[in-house]
């Protein structure tokens, strides 16, 4: 085994962390007779050879000796070899047109090739996987049939054999992996994707197992979108009825001890994650079916309400996230799913419980209609710290009340005051005091003693900032002695950072704050353009007078300053409002920048001091359609020109008719986009009510 293994020059090879003259030992481990070493081995070449994706020279020189492995059936553990060498090879280039135009003198054109021949060189020994597909080894065959249609380069005869394979198969979960390369191979080559869509679209009415009706539903709605059934939603429903009440066909598995490796890790989270449920592998094919329908919205709705009411609390686990999924990306009125997803609050399955309160903690004002089953769980069940979260105990409760807060429900109140008296406070849940309005009041005194508390370390920011930010939307103006006292006593680490937070907290006292009129005047002069801004609307805020402020505020608008510290001058003046009239025409300077935000944040500011819709009104429309992200300072600013914004009204009409969210990324989210999305939802309909005089 492993021929010719040393006769590679490995050390002139590299992978991710240099030479490769470790890979040999990784290879052996590979086959070693010991799971823990094989499992270190898989993890080695993942971390290494493998880095994140990437395929080195070393990568390449492993090809050969990773196909003799999988090809000898006395080793174990072969599926995750084959799986790794899916991965290596099974990047598809065809059509990537910055690919095909790379210059060979480009730094990207090494690694691009590594993937070509990466690609060439599995497919060259890809017959290897033919033999694999009956293998008794249950890992193996369940790994084989997506190696076969990634890197086999006859899919004709590939796409045969899956077909003739489904028939002799019994494991439930090969044949949906069976059923789902045969989806892969119709997305893969366009001659073979007719009859695999006829096929698929037979099997999905014609095989007696629900699960496998259920795979070729959802592969047919992957390959081929226009084929997905009107009565898709009954269709599904039935079948997940159907599952729920087969019997499995193999008992459920003993868990592994976990390896100090990554691998090892994550084999235990997915583990822990199937553990006690009939059918895991239903999840999978719902997340596939869900992302067929995309745009299908009212389809996919009616899915998870139907999910959401199963008795098994595993379908309702995979609902709620799958609904998290459909609201990041898209509006509508989902009071209902919600709802239920409240209800999964009281169940006894912690995950269940875990899942629904990581759901509802994302949604802010969305989560008003489980606002019942928040209160309710956090009254009920053993007592548990509310102010963090890693406590080792499952029942959420520090997230269901960060979701009650962020919903604006005064309940939330007096469970914040409770957590306020542990050790330690979760950010985000001081964060969420400004969304219960006048109802958080009575958290002053106890923030206050907090901020108190605070030592005036290196990890200042980190502690005080959030207790700033809450006291700031209390009005807290009887905490001013411990503001001063962190404003004063601020460390080098963060010190900006520390004297900006005190200075927004101090502004929102208002004149209350007059005991720190030196401190913010000495702040006008500071380096930094964040903190003099800031101190500047906070002295305005304090004092009233606006001149002292506007001076230096004007002082940072002005050629050669960065667009950061033209945006913080301009967000300033644009607070202090018709009394920074004087700064209009530095604020026009910058309606002609070539930066975005310094256009949008200019002109904010010149409505807010100056008016001058005329001149404000087509950079706003300009920002509205360069940038989506700048939509919601944009929409802000159209709601208060009210009629003189008349213009805007059919970019504003356009935005509430549209089901996409403006900020959706396919890439990933931030945990506040849905709150965003619905602030510019609110802004737009409040500037839409005032252009069409509804509001006045």
């Amino acid at each position: 085994m492993l021929t010719g293994i040393e006769e590679v020059d490995w050390a002139s090879l590299g992978h991710a962390y240099g030479p490769a003259d470790d890979v040999p030992e990784l290879l052996r481990g590979l086959g070693s007779d010991d799971p823990a070493e094989r499992e270190q081995a898989l993890d080695g070449m993942y971390g290494a050879v493998h880095h994140q994706g990437d395929v080195y020279d070393s990568t390449l020189a492993c090809i050969p000796f990773l196909l003799e492995l999988v090809a000898d059936a006395t080793v174990q553990d072969r599926g995750g070899i084959v799986e790794l060498l899916t991965s290596v090879g099974g990047i598809d280039l065809d059509g990537d047109e910055e690919m095909d135009e790379l210059d060979p003198d480009d730094e990207e054109f090494i690694p691009a090739g590594n993937y070509a021949m990466a690609a060439a060189a599995i497919a060259a020994g890809a017959d290897v996987f033919l033999g694999l597909i009956d293998d008794p080894d249950l890992e193996v065959r369940l790994a084989t049939p997506c190696a076969l249609a990634s890197l086999h380069p006859d899919p004709a005869r590939v796409l045969g054999l899956l077909r003739e394979r489904l028939t002799i198969e019994r494991d439930t979960e090969v044949r949906l992996a069976l059923v789902a390369a045969v989806g892969r191979i119709a997305l893969r080559h366009e001659s073979l994707h007719g009859e695999t869509v006829d096929w698929l679209a037979w099997l999905a009415r014609a095989a007696q197992a629900p699960g496998l009706r259920l795979a070729a539903l959802a592969q047919l709605a992957r390959c081929a979108p226009a084929e997905i059934p009107d009565d898709v939603v009954q269709l599904v429903t039935v079948l997940l009825d159907e599952v729920r009440t087969t019997p499995p066909d193999r008992p459920a598995e003993t868990p592994r001890t976990a390896a100090p490796t990554l691998i090892g890790q994550v084999r235990e989270l997915l583990e822990e994650h199937s553990a006690g449920r009939r059918t895991p592998w239903t999840e999978e094919l719902l997340r596939t079916l869900h992302t067929a329908l995309d745009d299908r919205v009212d389809d996919r709705h009616a899915l998870l309400l139907a999910q959401l009411r199963s008795p098994d609390w595993g379908q309702r686990s995979d609902a709620i996230w799958l609904a998290g999924g459909l609201i990041r990306i898209w509006r509508g009125r989902y009071e209902e799913v919600v709802r239920l997803v409240g209800e999964q609050l009281s169940d006894p399955e912690p995950r269940l419980r875990e899942a629904a309160t990581s759901f509802l903690e994302r949604l802010f004002e969305l989560a008003a209609p489980a606002a019942d089953a928040l209160a309710t769980r956090l009254a009920t069940g053993p007592a548990a710290p509310l102010g963090r979260r890693g406590t080792g105990d499952r029942s959420g409760k520090s997230a269901a009340l960060l979701a009650l807060a962020r919903s604006g429900d005064a309940r939330a109140v007096p469970l914040l005051a409770r957590a306020l008296e542990e050790h330690e406070v979760r950010s985000e849940l001081l964060y969420a005091v400004d969304a219960l309005g006048p109802a958080a009041l009575p958290l002053a005194p106890v923030l206050r003693r907090r901020l108190a508390e605070v030592t005036l370390d290196d990890r200042l920011h980190e502690r005080a900032a959030p207790l700033l930010f809450a006291l700031a939307a209390v009005r807290g103006a009887q905490a001013l002695p411990e503001v001063l006292r962190v404003l004063r006593g601020a460390p080098p680490n963060r010190r900006e950072w520390v004297r900006e937070a005190c200075l927004r907290t101090l502004a929102a006292f208002g004149p209350a704050a007059r005991e720190a009129l030196p401190e913010v005047r000495e702040l006008l002069g500071a380096e930094s353009a964040a903190v003099s801004s800031v101190a500047a609307h906070t002295l305005w805020s304090i004092d009233g007078p606006p001149e002292e402020a506007v001076a230096a505020l004007e002082g940072w608008l002005r050629p050669g300053v960065t667009c950061a510290e033209w945006c913080a001058a301009a967000l300033s003046l644009g607070a202090i409002g018709p009394a920074a009239r004087e700064a209009a025409p530095a604020l026009r300077a910058g309606l002609g920048s070539r930066d975005l935000w310094v256009r949008v944040r200019s002109a904010a500011a010149l409505w807010r001091a100056a008016g001058e819709p005329d001149a404000v009104l087509p950079v706003l429309l300009a920002a509205w359609e360069e940038n989506r992200f700048a939509r919601v300072e944009v929409a802000e600013c159209l709601a208060e020109m009210g009629p003189l914004a008349a213009e805007a009204e059919p970019v504003i009409r356009a935005e509430l008719a549209r089901r996409r969210r403006h900020n959706a990324r396919e890439d990933g989210a931030g945990s506040h986009d849905v709150h965003d999305d619905e602030k510019l939802l609110t802004l737009c309909q409040a500037a839409l009510d005032r252009m069409t005089r509804r509001g006045l």
